[in-house]
């Protein structure tokens, strides 16, 4: 279900309620329950990345082969970022980094590490702020523009990928990235390699939930993070999944 179809459903369901109160007197109170109903699925289809709701997400991919693909949030980190490009560079196996504008400063010579290693990056917002979800149109598309000059100064490549921060999607963030041009990219593995949880409580998540087509949210901002990742690759290279990029994961661009 679209917010398109679920605010049509809505006005039928209170113009439905009217005429029952205007002809058989049902009361009005029992507008509260598609009013519910509607907030629930706004709630739902805003934070819920594969539900389609506002834009159409990438989550996943019907792929021929045993393929998967691994994506990285919130970099480029000094510390851990080379450690997970020195881990992919031990299984030949590429990535996507969706990194964070304001973390490129002082980081210019890892995010050209990322782009020499053959790796793609893919924009995640400007200032992955915790409110940036309420910004106006206007708001979400500086934080996309920002992001790609700082990417364009560095490596000279205009993104064509974008993740929103905490997957989160709304109208506004669903328009700027129709104007910017971008290609929304969710997950279909998110193994929450942020929480306090060790590497091996995060690689048993992946383990579970890993299937052809798959794509693997990570985040390069931990050591726990970089051990799940020798895990995972290790359990891909054993069980016969061949790595390979978003891009040709999804039979899209990562640059223009």
């Amino acid at each position: 279900m679209t917010f398109k179809s679920t605010r049509i459903s809505f006005i039928i369901a209170i113009s439905l309620t009217g005429l029952s109160h205007w002809f058989f007197g049902i009361s009005l109170g029992w507008l509260a329950l598609p009013s519910a109903i509607y907030l629930a699925l706004i709630i739902y289809g805003s934070s819920v990345i594969q539900a389609n709701f506002f834009t159409h997400a990438y989550c996943s991919s019907a792929h021929p082969e045993k393929a998967i693909a691994l994506s990285f949030d919130d970099g480029p980190n000094r510390e851990y970022t080379p450690q997970v490009l020195s881990a992919l560079a031990q299984y030949q196996a590429p990535a996507t980094f969706f990194v964070i504008g304001k973390n490129i400063q002082g980081n210019e010579s890892i995010l050209r590490q990322i782009d020499a290693a053959g790796h793609s990056i893919g924009n995640h917002s400007y200032t992955h702020a915790f409110f940036m979800d309420f910004k106006s149109l206007q708001g979400f598309k500086d934080e996309l523009k920002q992001t790609a000059e700082a990417v364009f100064k560095v490596i000279g490549k205009r993104m064509k990928l974008f993740r929103p921060p905490y997957g989160v999607t709304t109208p506004n963030l669903a328009k700027a990235s129709m104007l910017l041009d971008y290609r929304v990219v969710g997950w279909s593995v998110r193994p929450f390699d942020t929480s306090a949880d060790n590497a091996q409580t995060i690689f048993q998540r992946v383990q579970r939930q890993i299937k052809p087509g798959a794509i693997i949210l990570f985040h390069d901002t931990s050591d726990k993070t970089v051990q799940a990742l020798k895990q995972t690759l290790h359990f891909a290279q054993e069980n016969g999944y061949k790595i390979v990029s978003v891009e040709q994961l999804l039979q899209i661009k990562a640059y223009e």
